[in-house]
């Protein structure tokens, strides 16, 4: 399978050790310069078969319409007959949407008529695909696991994430890769006792394993290894892929976070600077460890919710929002509070690679917006406003 060309010379030379997880050799190396990058079939219905054409057989006789079925042969007038229209009717993709939008709340918008021409949105099915994402998201949602890690702590885990990020976009991957690399590792984790030294080791082969799921060009393995100032070789890479994808039984069609961040950021309306908004919140969250106390469909609808929040946007939570998320707003106070305080904290400390990714005028400099308005303080005037009481 062909693979990205070898990366040149001029620009290989972000490469580091994460010495502060442990790794040996480790020597001062100049931080990675974040270079930014800003099928389904048409699932229409299937016509129903016409019905048999009425014979006349004489002129001053009633018109019959004789419908064959697998078992009985029925006669049936067709004068004044008011079930006949409902047979004839045929459903139409307008009539599918039609009754979607009914079924929702009065004020919920239809997020997909704008993609009712494009085939590869399976409008048709998006509800069904989302509706099954919530219902397996706990099957692929990584444990708790730091009691059974004695080797390295919390901290170590947000160096690590970090890390993956710069590289991530370093290689120029897509965003499904980086969430699916965060899986990887994270589930990893949960199941395997991993000793501080092979941490690197194991993120970056997470990163090539969600590469070839996810992108048309994965980087290869010796410029992954480069990356890691040649702490670890090629073999390494691969012995500890085979135990990867071993413990997790191969499975890595999961709905990560990006999955629903997809949809609920469709939901929202957005501009571009919401959007980046939502993902700088997503990533700062994914580097934390509290954050796996959540589902994805929960982080996303957070970060959606939060991001709304900073960016004054009134009201924080529609009832669109809140009919395609399954969530509340109340629902999301504590993800949202725990993503409102890692934005409190960004820059304070050595984590800075989310920060210098969304600082690019590409993603609208969403990491230097001020805070309009914190989570916590946009549920305290909802709640007022239920009591009647003014703000």
């Amino acid at each position: 399978m062909d693979t990205r060309q070898a990366i040149p010379q001029q620009v290989r030379d972000g490469r580091r050790a994460l010495g502060d997880i442990g790794n040996t050799q480790v020597t001062n190396k100049k931080q990675i310069n974040v270079v930014e990058k800003a099928s389904v079939l048409d699932g229409a219905n299937p016509k129903k078969p016409e019905p048999l054409k009425a014979v006349q057989k004489k002129a001053n006789k009633p018109i019959e319409v004789i419908v064959i079925s697998p078992d009985t042969n029925e006669v049936a007038k067709t004068k004044n007959d008011k079930n006949d229209d409902a047979l004839k009717k045929k459903v139409t993709y307008s009539s599918v949407l039609t009754a979607r939008s009914k079924a929702a709340a009065s004020k919920t918008l239809d997020i997909d008529y704008v993609d009712k021409d494009n085939d590869l949105a399976a409008v048709e099915y998006v509800e069904d695909m989302y509706t099954f994402y919530r219902e397996v998201e706990n099957e692929s949602k990584p444990q708790m696991y730091m009691q059974t890690q004695p080797e390295f702590s919390e901290e170590m885990r947000s160096i690590l994430i970090d890390w993956l990020v710069e590289v991530h976009s370093k290689f120029d991957l897509s965003p499904e890769t980086l969430y699916l690399t965060v899986n990887i590792t994270d589930r990893f984790l949960s199941l395997k006792t991993v000793p501080r030294r092979e941490l690197q080791l194991l993120g970056v082969t997470a990163l090539l394993i969600a590469s070839k799921y996810e992108e048309i060009w994965p980087p290869k393995v010796n410029d992954l290894v480069y990356f890691t100032d040649n702490i670890y070789n090629d073999k390494q890479v691969l012995v500890m892929e085979k135990s990867i994808l071993g413990n997790l039984e191969w499975y890595l069609t999961v709905p990560t976070q990006y999955v629903f961040l997809a949809r609920f950021i469709k939901a929202g309306n957005p501009d571009p600077e919401m959007e980046n908004m939502v993902h700088f919140l997503a990533e700062l969250g994914m580097m934390h460890y509290d954050s796996l106390k959540f589902s994805s469909s929960l982080l996303a609808a957070s970060a959606v919710f939060t991001a709304r929040c900073f960016l004054n946007k009134t009201p924080a939570w529609t009832d669109t929002l809140k009919f395609h998320t399954g969530y509340s707003s109340h629902q999301l106070m504590k993800c949202s509070e725990l993503l409102d305080l890692n934005h409190l904290r960004v820059g304070m400390g050595k984590l800075r690679g989310v920060l210098k990714k969304y600082s690019k005028p590409e993603r609208c400099d969403v990491a230097l917006v001020s805070q309009a308005m914190s989570p916590l303080s946009v549920l305290f005037e909802e709640a007022l406003k239920e009591l009647g009481i003014s703000p």
